[in-house]
């Protein structure tokens, strides 16, 4: 069986629960609308990867969407994003794979090829995380499950890079850094052809 998976968090795009932080400044409609494009960016990226790939739906059970063949379907178990991230590579390691990256599905800049590269970088490290301009991270890759990187973590807020990284160091556990990237959560991470895309 390959030894590479990918996990996609994300949500399905209802109006009024897509970017809802995003949405206080454009309106539900159009926040829905960026959403839906991420989810068509997020899909195009990851549908060519020679990996398993399973999306983690924020509501068990609910609506899926069909992003063709090759995704499995799953659901975000109950509690805080970190307890969520932990059950999800607890179950997919506990399928056998030696090389697990999570992402989410609010990365314009995420592409294939950096992803494809963060699988290579885990031959040397034990984790690789993605930092994302806002002090969050838009991805992590582990080799093994590593439960102190979901616990003691202020999570939604600008330090989850930071304390992540010391949760890394303090457990001695191997770490390669990814290029820094925009999620898309403001107005202001919002670039030219998203505006572009709601008429902004």
């Amino acid at each position: 069986m390959p030894q590479n998976a990918l996990i996609v968090f994300l949500k399905y795009p209802e109006l009024g629960h897509a970017k809802t932080r995003l949405a206080k400044n454009i309106g539900d409609e159009k926040a829905l609308k960026v959403y839906l494009e991420l989810l068509k960016h997020t899909n195009l990226i990851t549908d060519k990867l020679s990996c398993d790939k399973f999306l983690y739906y924020d509501k068990s059970p609910g609506k899926t969407l069909d992003w063709g063949a090759g995704y499995a379907t799953a659901f975000q178990k109950p509690g805080d994003l970190g307890e969520r991230m932990k059950q999800a590579f607890a179950d997919v390691f506990a399928l056998g794979y030696n090389k697990v990256i999570i992402i989410g599905s609010d990365c314009y800049e995420l592409n294939t090829e950096i992803i494809e590269q963060v699988f290579i970088d885990l031959d040397d490290k034990e984790a690789v995380v993605g930092p994302a301009k806002d002090g969050g991270y838009y991805l992590l890759g582990l080799k093994s499950q590593q439960d102190c990187l979901f616990e003691n973590i202020a999570w939604s807020t600008e330090n989850v890079f930071q304390q992540s990284l010391a949760q890394l160091e303090e457990g001695q556990i191997s770490y390669g850094i990814a290029p820094t990237l925009s999620d898309i959560d403001t107005l202001e991470d919002l670039p030219e052809a998203l505006k572009q895309l709601i008429n902004y």
